[in-house]
């Protein structure tokens, strides 16, 4: 994968201490236009990342994973495809401020990532990594968040009306709900298995208030 153009790898252990030398340079290094910037966190197969560039060429895509084996699929795809809006970056998600500028990007999607059951600091929607991206989202910038989790939807939720923010997007069954459109008909590898089994694929999305620092609760919401 090494070898694929639209590919980066950041070096682990120089990301701890500096910043990689893409960050705030995606536009104009790689992309060679000034189109918004949307990330896919926890990409995977990249599914929902090549998709979207096919979509909406008038964006471009990135998709951030930390495993290669997988994020290889839809590297290839792109390829194949001749995309020419799609980037994907291999690091972990705990140091995408390394990755982004402020205000670099203008969405982020989270598609089915690990819902940390017991380790609520990890998950991709906690406080810790909401306060991160909104480093790097552009004012208004959405985030959006789809998972067959009902542990992952309902923290989510909690934690957005315990920061005084309630979703204007959200269901607990997407494909009953009379909310899926172009994009969000986008079905991922694992999310076409859940379906199967009959699993109801959870959705929302908001958007933060800039200057607003996200807290936690001090225990867990009593649904979970």
């Amino acid at each position: 994968m090494r070898e694929f153009p639209h590919v980066f790898e950041p070096d682990g252990n120089a990301i701890l201490t500096s910043d990689y030398e893409m960050k705030g340079c995606w536009n104009q290094q790689f992309f060679r236009n000034e189109k918004p910037i949307i990330l896919e966190l926890g990409c995977g197969r990249g599914e929902y990342t090549v998709e979207l560039a096919k979509r909406s060429p008038e964006f471009n895509f990135i998709g951030v994973d930390i495993k290669g084996a997988r994020m290889w699929k839809g590297a290839q795809e792109s390829l194949r495809l001749k995309l020419d809006n799609v980037a994907f970056l291999r690091c972990r998600i705990e140091f995408l401020f390394r990755m982004f500028a402020q205000k670099e990007i203008t969405e982020i999607w989270i598609t089915f990532p690990d819902p940390q059951a017991r380790k609520p600091r990890k998950r991709l929607t906690s406080s810790r990594f909401i306060n991160m991206y909104m480093d790097m989202l552009n004012p208004g910038g959405r985030i959006h968040l789809k998972t067959d989790s009902p542990i992952l939807y309902e923290y989510t939720v909690s934690l957005l009306k315990w920061n005084g923010l309630v979703s204007d997007r959200c269901t607990t069954d997407l494909y009953a709900s009379g909310l899926v459109d172009e994009v969000l008909s986008i079905r991922t590898h694992y999310e076409s298995g859940f379906l199967q089994v009959g699993k109801p694929i959870t959705y929302l999305s908001f958007v933060p208030v800039h200057g607003r620092r996200w807290t936690e609760p001090r225990e867990e919401p009593d649904q979970l």
